[in-house]
């Protein structure tokens, strides 16, 4: 082979070397279009999420900080009421995930049929996604009030005694959820929409022809081929609610007492409180905890395939 190199004119050579060059350089110049996305994910996500797992370890202030190793969260980790938070994350996210997979389901398959006044129900569906999240808080917050409230002066015409949503203990989470919910499931109708309207017409047409019910239709058609909607609703809506505070805070502002705290509202009390290195260890417990969550999650919902 050396030989043949050294026996081509060197003009060739110079030739056959720059087009290898020039075929290296366009098979790494898409690359180049990377390095700006990169650079502001380095900025805004791994700068920052390396700089809070070091000061988790630390008691700091603005002006300067003192390691202390895990003392944070051992402290976290220690209080009743840091612990509760955490109980109720994974409560609020399991009930409102779970209950916005299965409502938006339901109303996308309405919102597909033909029934009459489709696209303003839709829109109607869809319109709470639009409001502000505070907005929708404090206007819940004043319907929900014990007995002169709209919620439960509507209850008490039909003879029910409304509970005191935000004021039990008891209720006050679920009574969040229930919000939230109501302004979250149209967002999963929407997605859900499009991967019923994505599954070929042939489908059901066979299933007709076949004889299948609705119900069989549903089972067999719509359920399995609308997966990767329903793995997108399931991420989304479960990230939300590990990350709720807004809302929560809108609301309850995590009472009565503890009651209906969650990890985002107890980082924030605590920061308020000027505990800064206990609120950034929790800030941390939150990032693990969606990441433990969401990550072993997604990938078993991907791997799923669908037999037909």
């Amino acid at each position: 082979m050396a030989t043949e190199v050294r026996d081509r004119p060197a003009a060739q050579v110079l030739v056959a070397t720059k087009k290898r060059r020039g075929a290296r350089a366009r098979a790494a110049y898409p690359y180049w279009f990377y390095l700006p996305a990169f650079a502001i994910f380095f900025v805004f996500f791994l700068v920052p999420t390396a700089t809070s797992f070091f000061y988790s370890l630390t008691r700091w202030t603005l002006f300067d900080y003192q390691f202390i190793g895990l003392d944070n969260f051992r402290a976290f980790f220690s209080e009743p009421e840091l612990t509760r938070g955490l109980t109720n994350t994974l409560i609020y996210a399991v009930v409102t995930s779970g209950t916005k997979v299965v409502l938006g389901m339901l109303l996308a398959v309405l919102l597909t049929s033909s029934v009459i006044g489709r696209s303003f129900m839709r829109s109607t569906v869809f319109f709470p996604v639009l409001v502000s999240t505070i907005g929708v808080g404090l206007t819940f917050t004043i319907l929900m009030q014990p007995d002169i409230g709209l919620i439960d002066r509507a209850l008490g015409v039909v003879g029910i005694q409304g509970p005191a949503w935000l004021v039990d203990p008891h209720y006050a989470l679920l009574s969040v959820a229930l919000v939230d919910i109501w302004k979250g499931v149209g967002l999963a109708t929407v997605i859900y929409i499009a991967g019923i309207v994505s599954i070929p017409r042939e489908f059901y047409d066979a299933a007709e022809v076949d004889g299948s019910s609705p119900l069989q239709t549903f089972r067999y058609i719509t359920l399995p081929l609308a997966r990767p909607a329903t793995t997108t609703v399931i991420i989304l809506s479960l990230i939300g609610g590990l990350r709720s505070f807004d809302l929560i805070w809108a609301m309850t502002r995590g009472g009565p007492g503890f009651t209906s705290d969650v990890i985002a509202s107890v980082i924030y009390k605590q920061y308020q409180a000027g505990f800064y290195g206990l609120s950034t260890a929790g800030n941390v417990v939150l990032f693990l905890l969606v990441t433990a969550i969401v990550l072993p999650l997604f990938t078993f919902l991907n791997r799923r395939t669908v037999d037909l």
